[in-house]
């Protein structure tokens, strides 16, 4: 019989019998996990598959029909003698050989004395040696003919495995088999069968985890076969490796770009480029003259450089003709194919690496959900236009180690773009995204990329590749900024004039003797005015006054006067706006919102976009606001009758004195107002409503002074939205005196009845 015995390194399990000592074996059990565990499961399970037995989950009891042929075979007579067995053998399975027998006999008959010693009675052996050899006959028939042969026949099993089972891989390990038991759950149940180890031998690891959750066999299978496609569509892989951003060692801005390629690393073999990306401007004031320098700098260094504005331009119909492509059943026959055209004949080297990025990508393309062949056509085919037309700037005359600049100012807009430049990161290309305006997203994402980000923003369309785009500021007004710097900040209650382009609306619950207090002052001095990470809270009022103070009419109308600020808007007739009121936007609405979401690009892009004229911050803030306004479902309707189309045409069609207002608005100065005032029994219309609670959210003071205590307010909201406050009695049928003119003065007031010309 042959023995099993310890090997001394991995590579035993592999060796050839003659060059093993004497007639060994290997019989380990696999409890821990390595990658160099998984290297041995991988190539025993391939010689497995060759040479031998793969089990997965258990090897099948006997079924009736196996039973009844053996029955018709070989009777129903069984001794337990060396004799009997191999004769039984050399009937039952007749290709194997007189040795093989002869170890098979020897092991089987180990095995039933070991039973009857543990007082098994006889029946029980029968019925074991019936079980065994029907498994040896219908599962390891084709690896018994090579027991014995210098190449070792492998089984694997996986699973849990049984009592029966265990003693059977025991016949075979003596009989010449290599075995490998796995494990994934521990050796507890494997003790309970065999608590000395006499069988199969555990293979310590030093540094073993737990196998993870998903490793199996058919795991390997699945990598297995990757790995076959993926040898079948990168071809001959480049001999360069990208070593992209690994040679960053700080924060350095464009200074990275501009590092000379041979000053980033002394690796023949590696191609040290730069993927990386930079939100807002470090100093807002000198950034187009450090964009312009950079240029400059990177041309006298002869460097190959693509800039792009805004966006990457989609290919053209001419474009698109010269890329070979046909119609294509699997994903594996799109790349195979479509990867033809990219052919770099004057450099091999470099055609390696570019189908090599290529291939990445459209592999990875082709693993999200929504993937289909006929999609990732027309993204190969964007991919493959666009590395035309820029190959021919970034790689004129290319050689070692060169590495070419593609900036791309903006930000990547859709996945297209995001595919490209991810693509040409794994190139020999330096790719850099400039995204100095905050409120402008970049959609793209990698693993690679390197990211810096600045707390100033500014609005720059172009790129500075001249100086007559690029501004520069003076000695003297950058002390001025310094200064501004470290006066305006957050922890401070000074700040520059629109200092901040962002902000959010914070609804104040207040007093009614408060209101007046605090109604003519800077926002920054109410309370819970916030200014964090470039967000200014606004405290705002939005109230209404129920009644008349202590019935004083006088005194009503002159708070009123002096509520009348430069910063404000007087409003007497109710409604402000006629429920269908004629409005130009309503119609182009539909075409702002779909599918439950604003189209803010499209609005500011719109020839009619009435507020193109105001400053870009607050065009962004003001579509922002509309969008909150939807979202939030303050007004009834929306969503659900057709009232965001209102919102969005009212939103859009704001009466001149409002935008005027909203455009010398400061976030952190004194914010505009609105006032209504309502002695009648008329209610706001829903485009009041729509307006003043819009409005609100931009950041004005809304108040409505209604005497009669009626709710004229409060129709179309879908909550408790305007804070009211009770000061005194109902009044009705009031006219409206001159709100215009100024308050009468309390001081004059007395001085008339001192002198006896008043009363």
């Amino acid at each position: 019989m042959f023995t099993h015995v310890i090997a001394n390194s991995f590579d035993d399990f592999f060796s050839d019998l003659s060059k093993r000592n004497g007639k060994n074996v290997y019989f380990y059990r696999v409890n821990d996990y390595a990658g160099t565990v998984e290297n041995l499961i991988t190539k025993f399970y391939e010689l497995a598959k060759q040479n031998g037995v793969v089990i997965e989950g258990g090897i099948p009891a006997p079924d009736q029909k196996n039973l009844s042929y053996y029955k018709e075979m070989m009777g129903d007579e069984f001794k337990p003698s060396i004799a009997f067995m191999e004769t039984g053998l050399k009937k039952w399975l007749p290709r194997m050989n007189d040795v093989q027998r002869h170890d098979m006999a020897m092991a089987l008959l180990a095995v039933f004395q070991n039973m009857l010693k543990a007082g098994k009675n006889e029946t029980i052996i029968k019925n074991t040696y019936v079980k065994f050899l029907c498994w040896l006959y219908y599962k390891f028939e084709r690896v018994l003919i090579n027991l014995g042969n210098n190449d070792v026949p492998k089984i694997i099993y996986e699973g849990n495995i049984s009592n029966h089972e265990l003693l059977l891989l025991s016949v075979l390990s003596k009989s010449g088999c290599d075995i490998l038991l796995l494990q994934y759950k521990g050796d507890a149940a494997y003790l309970k069968l065999d608590p000395k180890s006499e069988m199969s031998t555990p293979l310590l690891i030093s540094g073993g985890q737990p196998f993870p959750a998903d490793f199996n066999l058919g795991k390997l299978r699945e990598n297995a076969k990757k790995e076959m496609v993926s040898t079948r569509l990168y071809g001959a892989l480049p001999n360069l490796t990208l070593c992209t951003n690994a040679w960053i060692e700080r924060q350095r801005g464009l200074e990275i770009i501009k590092e000379p390629t041979l000053m980033r690393g002394k690796e023949e073999k590696f191609v040290y480029n730069a993927f990386m990306r930079i939100n807002g401007a470090e100093d807002k004031y000198i950034y187009s003259d450090q964009l312009y320098r950079m240029q400059q700098d990177l041309k006298n260094s002869k460097r190959h450089l693509v800039i792009v504005n805004g966006r990457i331009p989609n290919p053209t119909p001419e474009e698109i003709g010269e890329i070979r492509r046909g119609n294509y059943a699997s994903t594996e026959q799109l790349i195979l194919n479509i990867t033809q055209n990219i052919s770099y004949g004057s450099n091999v080297e470099l055609q390696k690496l570019m189908r090599k990025a290529f291939v990445d990508i459209m592999l990875e393309e082709s693993q999200k959900e929504n993937a289909n062949v006929n999609r990732l056509s027309s993204k190969a085919v964007y991919l493959l236009c666009w590395l035309r037309r820029y190959a021919r700037e970034l790689f004129s005359n290319w050689k070692i180690p060169e590495v070419g600049v593609f900036i791309y100012l903006g930000g990547c807009k859709n996945e297209n773009e995001s595919n490209f430049l991810r693509m040409l990161a794994r190139i020999p290309v330096d790719v850099l995204i400039l995204c100095p305006n905050l409120n402008s997203k970049c959609c793209l994402s990698d693993e690679l990329l390197y990211e810096e980000n600045n707390t100033e923003s500014l609005n720059l369309e172009k790129y500075p590749e001249d100086s007559a785009m690029v501004r520069m500021g003076t000695v003297a007004s950058h002390a001025e900024r310094e200064f501004t710097d470290l006066m305006c900040n957050d922890s401070n209650s000074f700040y520059r004039n629109q200092q901040f382009s962002k902000a959010n609306s914070i609804k104040l619950q207040t007093r009614y003797e408060e209101i007046h207090d605090m109604w003519d002052v800077t926002v920054n001095f109410r309370q819970f005015f916030r200014v964090e990470n470039n967000l200014v809270d606004i405290p705002v009022i939005f109230a209404k006054i129920s009644g008349v103070k202590d019935g004083n009419l006088d005194a009503y109308w002159d708070y009123i006067r002096e509520l009348k600020t430069d910063n404000s808007m007087l409003i007497t007739k109710i409604p402000y706006i006629e429920s269908g009121a004629a409005n130009k936007f309503k119609g182009l609405a539909a075409g702002f919102y779909k599918n439950g979401k604003l189209l803010k690009d499209k609005i500011k892009n719109h020839p009619d976009f009435p507020y193109a004229i105001l400053r870009e911050e607050m065009q962004n803030h003001i579509i922002d606001k509309i969008e909150l306004l939807i979202n939030s479902k303050l007004i009834k309707g929306i969503g659900e009758n057709g009232t965001e189309y209102t919102i969005i045409g009212w939103c859009l069609n704001l009466p001149k004195e409002i935008v005027r207002l909203i455009q010398s608005f400061d976030f952190t100065k004194k914010n505009p107002k609105l006032i209504f005032v309502n002695t009648t029994d008329k209610i706001l219309s829903l485009e009041d409503t729509i307006i003043t609670t819009f409005l609100n959210l931009i950041g004005f003071d809304i108040l409505f002074f209604v005497p009669t205590g009626y709710q004229c307010v409060e129709k179309y909201f879908t909550t408790k939205l305007v804070e009211e406050h009770q000061i005194g009695e109902y009044q009705y049928d009031l006219s409206i005196p001159d709100l215009t003119t100024p308050p009468i003065n309390k001081a004059s007031k007395l001085l008339k009845k001192l002198f006896g010309r008043g009363k």
